[in-house]
């Protein structure tokens, strides 16, 4: 009787053992999925479209890492604290984008800026709002067509903004620059890549002058990666001669590489600056509220960000950002 009881329960721990190396290895597995997450982000290792596009949710990233931890804490300790150590990587990444920085000590004229994706059909009237109540000196509109031209136009935008330099197009191409004091176009500053993306310099009451222009690269979808990446990098970098600021959908977040590097080359983000840079863009105005962080105004790291707002807009699939800055 007891040899029979015996051999059926080393049989059982037979049959248990492969169940239990499955569920080991689905452990790891499943821990392993956030910590490569983790090491691409803190490296900078992002190669490809879908990688690249990972990093635009890498705020969630840090959840789903902690949620793994949790998950596997009574089946697999070492794996879960490898979970955890990723969602402590991945926090460290994005939670600093919740408080502000400090600010440089910058004296000079004051610089409020908008921009919005119009989506070639954004609601004009609440852009003419928002410029109103904004008091906006500079608007950097993407996606512009001759249409939106016209509408903005009709409901004040002339009035407001009366200088421009612009680039509209029928389709997603069109770019403009709405300002309130005399522009100048800039040409031969850097070669746009993707869309139209106007520059145009701005005489400030009192002298100064400031540097404004509209990004919008193509997305980094598919084929249209490496292009992505060969426009963040033509983008003028910060210069000793002039303040400048770059306003528009840069179809990137501060978790990709390639948006790091260019802030390395002088600016700063206002959003961020101020503590608002994880409130998301993209997409507006549909069934999935905004997920991801895209649209931005970058200053020169010179200028300081006393504020900045994301604002909705009807009709487009962007919020917009306004940054009211003051420059050195």
């Amino acid at each position: 009787m007891s040899t029979t009881v015996g051999t059926e329960q080393v049989a059982a721990e037979d049959r248990a053992a492969p169940r239990r190396r499955r569920r080991r290895w689905l452990s790891w597995t499943v821990a392993a999925l956030p910590a490569i997450w983790a090491v691409i982000r803190i490296g900078g290792l992002e190669q490809g479209s879908f990688l690249t596009q990972l990093m635009t949710v890498t705020p969630y990233g840090a959840v789903l890492a902690a949620l793994t931890a949790l998950v596997l804490i009574r089946r697999n300790r070492p794996a879960a604290l490898v979970a955890a150590l990723a969602c402590v990587v991945l926090a460290a990444c994005v939670a600093p984008r919740l408080t502000g920085a400090d600010q440089p000590a910058a004296g000079g004229a004051p610089l409020r800026v908008l921009t919005v994706n119009l989506f070639g059909r954004g609601d004009a009237e609440t852009v003419v709002d928002l410029v109103r109540t904004y008091d906006v000196e500079a608007f950097s509109a993407l996606e512009l067509t001759p249409d939106a031209v016209e509408r903005l136009d009709a409901a004040g935008l002339k009035q407001l903004l009366p200088h421009r330099v612009l680039q509209p197009e029928f389709g997603a191409t069109g770019s403009g620059i709405f300002a309130k004091h005399p522009v100048t176009e800039l040409t031969g500053l850097f070669t746009p890549l993707g869309h139209n993306m106007p520059a145009a310099s701005m005489a400030l009451p009192g002298g100064s002058k400031v540097e404004i222009v509209a990004i919008h690269p193509n997305p980094p979808l598919g084929r249209m990666e490496e292009e992505w990446n060969a426009a963040l990098r033509a983008l003028p970098s910060a210069s000793s001669s002039a303040i400048r600021v770059l306003a528009g959908d840069f179809n990137a977040s501060l978790d990709h590489r390639a948006f790091r590097d260019l802030l390395a080359r002088g600016y700063v983000d206002a959003a961020d600056r101020v503590g608002k840079g994880l409130i998301p863009t993209w997409p507006s105005g549909r069934t999935l509220p905004p997920i991801i962080t895209i649209d931005h105004v970058l200053a020169d790291e010179r200028v300081a960000v006393r504020r900045a707002e994301v604002v909705d807009v009807p009709r487009t699939d962007h919020r917009g950002v306004f940054a009211e800055l003051r420059l050195p």
